[in-house]
Parts: C-alpha cells; sequence; structure tokens
C-alpha cells in the first residue's frame, strides 16, 4: 500500500484531495492529521472508505504528537494545514505565524526524520504579492512580496520548505494555487459567503468597489494539481497551479445573485480592508508541461455547481456559520 500523510484533511481542499485520491487508487492509504478548529469539519469527509482513511486530531506545532502520527517511510506528506483567512490575519497575526511558519518547520523535521519519501507544500498565489493591470501573469520565478501577514506567514513556510531541499537535500516541493471555490468550503470566503448569505435574502458585503481580480479555479482541478505534483514534481521545485480565469469580485457576485434570481440590491459595498491586493492572475505553463495537468472545469459550469450544492446542502452551511463564526462575522462586518 501506497501511504500518504494529509494535514488540514478535514479543511474545504484538503478534504477534497483527501476523497480523490482515496477514491482514485484501491492501493492508497491516507493518514488525515486536523486539529479541527474552526475551519475543519468531519462532515467534509463522510464517505470516504474507512478501511483506508485514519484520522488523527492534533497539532502541527506539536513535535511529538507529530513524531506519534506520521509513519516510518511515508511516500508522502502533503501539508494543506493552515489558517487562510486574510481578514483573520489582519485581526490576530500571530496564530498565522504559529501555525503556518512554525508548523511547516515541524512538519518538516519529522518528515526528515521519518524518511518520507516526498513533502508537499501547499500555498497561495497571495505569496506574491499583488499585479498592475498590465503586467503578466505571475510565474514561479516571481520574487515574493507578501502585503498581508496571512502572505507573508505562507511565504516564510515557503522559504523553510525551499531552505530544507538546499540544506538537507530534502525532497519536496510547493504549489501555489489560485482561488479555490467548490463545494464544502467554509463561508468566510468570498463565493460561499456571498451564496449563504443571498439564501438568506442579508447583505452582501463587498469590499470598496468590488473590482478586485481574482483568478478562480474549482477545487477539483486545483486537487488533481496538488496530487500530480506528488507523483511527478522535480524536487525543490514550484508549481503554480490556476485556470486562466481573471474576474472582477463584483461580477461574480453579480453572476451568484443572476444565478439565484436574487436582486442586486443585496449587494453593500463596505469599506476595503486595509493592504487589500487589486489583481492576482497564476501562470499555471510550468505545471501544464511538467506535471501532464490541465485545468477540466469551466468557471461557468463550476459556479452552477457549487451553487447547486450550497443551494441543496444548506443544513451543512447553516450549522457552520453558527456559533464562533458569527462572532468574528460580526465583529468583522459589523461596523463597516
Amino acid at each position: 500500500m501506497t501511504t500518504y500523510v494529509v494535514t488540514g484533511g478535514a479543511g474545504f481542499i484538503g478534504s477534497n484531495v483527501v476523497r480523490l485520491a482515496l477514491a482514485a487508487r484501491a492501493d492508497l492509504k491516507i493518514i488525515d492529521i486536523d486539529l479541527l478548529t474552526y475551519a475543519g469539519n468531519l462532515e467534509n469527509l463522510d464517505g470516504v472508505p474507512q478501511d483506508r482513511h485514519t484520522f488523527i486530531r492534533a497539532d502541527i506545532t506539536d513535535a511529538e504528537a507529530m513524531d506519534r502520527a506520521v509513519p516510518e517511510g511515508a511516500d508522502a506528506l502533503i501539508n494543506f494545514a493552515a489558517e487562510t483567512h486574510v481578514d483573520r490575519s489582519i485581526l490576530g497575526p500571530l496564530a498565522f505565524v504559529r501555525t503556518n511558519v512554525l508548523g511547516t518547520q515541524v512538519l518538516l523535521d519529522v518528515a526528515r526524520a521519518k524518511g518520507v519519501k516526498r513533502f508537499v507544500q501547499v500555498s497561495t498565489d497571495e505569496v506574491y504579492g499583488s499585479l498592475g493591470p498590465g503586467e503578466p501573469p505571475f510565474t514561479e520565478d516571481r520574487p515574493p512580496a507578501p502585503s498581508s501577514p496571512y502572505a507573508a506567514s505562507k511565504a516564510g513556510a515557503d522559504l523553510l520548505v525551499l531552505a530544507a531541499h538546499h540544506t538537507y537535500g530534502q525532497d519536496v516541493g510547493i504549489t501555489r494555487c489560485s482561488n479555490n471555490y467548490g463545494p464544502y468550503q467554509f463561508p468566510e470566503k468570498l463565493i460561499p459567503l456571498m451564496l449563504s448569505n443571498a439564501l438568506e435574502d442579508q447583505p452582501l458585503p463587498i469590499y470598496g468597489d468590488g473590482r478586485q481580480i481574482r483568478d478562480w479555479i474549482h477545487t477539483d482541478d486545483h486537487s488533481r494539481a496538488v496530487l500530480a505534483a506528488i507523483e511527478k514534481g522535480r524536487p525543490g521545485r514550484i508549481y503554480n497551479i490556476g485556470a486562466r480565469n481573471e474576474r472582477y469580485n463584483i461580477d461574480v457576485v453579480r453572476e451568484i445573485l443572476r444565478q439565484l434570481g436574487k436582486p442586486e440590491s443585496l449587494i453593500r459595498h463596505v469599506t476595503d480592508r486595509p493592504g487589500h491586493d487589486r489583481r492576482y492572475g497564476i501562470d499555471p505553463g510550468r505545471t501544464e508541461r511538467e506535471l501532464g495537468w490541465r485545468p477540466q472545469v469551466p468557471f461557468e459550469e463550476g459556479l452552477a455547481r457549487t451553487i447547486r450544492w450550497y443551494r441543496d446542502h444548506q443544513d451543512w452551511w447553516r450549522r457552520v456559520k453558527d456559533g464562533s463564526y458569527r462572532e468574528f462575522y460580526e465583529k468583522w462586518y459589523g461596523n463597516r
């Protein structure tokens, strides 16, 4: 049996990779490590084959717990575990440094000590900073220039991963993806937030003029690229993952309202967040050439599927939006 260790495997993208990988390979077993913070949800893993999936609740910054959880000679460790929301990083940067930087170093050390064959760090296009209107999309050669505490913590983690390769010869790879969307996404991110609010006829808070540009990719396409990086990636290599699908945020929101049959009067422009990057764009050419990967889900199809899923799974997102999330939502948006 092939063994993968997946950290953050109860989150949005991590759980999607777990589901896809186990469905694609009958010879694969996955050890899934997640602390189950506010964004982790075991419901995201419903239906995975339990004989090949082992869940461990643990913190990636706990070196002793990671040493117990990671088996000798595992074929790969894929690190999805991270604090990821820019807004939260502005309110409290230290948690992002702890999980994203310290946690990554702990995992690198344990993976090296346990003889894990490959370490894949799942990063973000936000480490590159913001693009100007006429600039070409990000390539892997662009130096990091993060704008937010979240992006800075991910850039720091990436540098530690590359240092492990150069210093110790550790077999590592980094994937940097554009904005994901799809089922099971926590409703603090743009698409599920707008979807869930619109379904409840609640205001849709849009930062500034809403003309921030993002490159949108369905999580299935991202997951396939990560799996390709595990299987085919070159050691020490960075792989950008994107769908060449740059759109204004406001246009995405209007399309959601159109498909739901809801009025644009639900849109409420709020004060922009500090340091908000204006544009991201990804050039996935290296990933396409070296890994044989291509995005397969057109945005219009993927968005329609996502809208149907959130409409059909209202119990899921209503539960998710209760409690601690509601407290954060009111604190962040309440006075804007």
